[in-house]
């Protein structure tokens, strides 16, 4: 097993999808994440359901959003698309990216993705990034915007599109060997 493999052996990550998402900022963190030996799953509206990202790309979900406890994951990624502005409807997810913030563990949303983190309430007062498209939605929700590549800030990564993703990336395995 190569060194980059070790780096999160024994940590779970969710990551959540449906509709319309972001093909590249649900992938890339996905593939990273396994990677750097991560056990990570996918958690949609249904169980086994198939999603089609905005560029057709498809992705399973492993579970149901519905099913998902974040007692028993180290961290969340929220990637965007258009399928943030749906899942932030549902009480479940907003109670589930709120369980994870109280418990202090990694809520990385990228681009449009930070609507779900800006709707469960859990922004006020954190420094954040995200597509130019929800400045307004993130400083009216109390958010301190930064335009930058990457933004950490407590338990919080985002950042403001595909082309972040490297960067993303890297900080969330940062944050998610911080704290544990």
């Amino acid at each position: 097993m190569s060194d980059s493999e070790v780096l999160l052996r024994g940590r779970r990550v969710l990551v959540l999808v449906g509709e319309i998402y972001e093909d590249l900022e649900l992938w890339y963190p996905k593939l990273r994440l396994q990677e750097a030996g991560a056990e990570v799953i996918v958690a949609g509206p249904e169980a086994s359901e198939v999603y089609s990202g905005k560029h057709g790309y498809p992705c399973q979900s492993d579970v149901a959003i519905t099913q998902m406890d974040a007692a028993d994951f180290d961290a969340l990624v929220v990637p965007g698309g258009f399928m943030p502005d749906k899942l932030r409807r549902d009480s479940v997810v907003l109670d589930l990216v709120r369980a994870f913030d109280t418990a202090g563990k990694p809520i990385a949303a990228i681009c449009h993705g930070g609507w779900i983190p800006i709707s469960a309430g859990v922004y006020q007062g954190v420094r954040v990034t995200g597509s130019p498209g929800i400045k307004d939605d993130l400083v009216n929700a109390g958010a301190i915007f930064a335009d930058e590549a990457v933004v950490v800030d407590r338990n919080h990564v985002t950042s403001r599109r595909p082309d972040d993703l490297p960067d993303f990336c890297r900080e969330l395995i940062k944050l998610i060997q911080a704290s544990i």
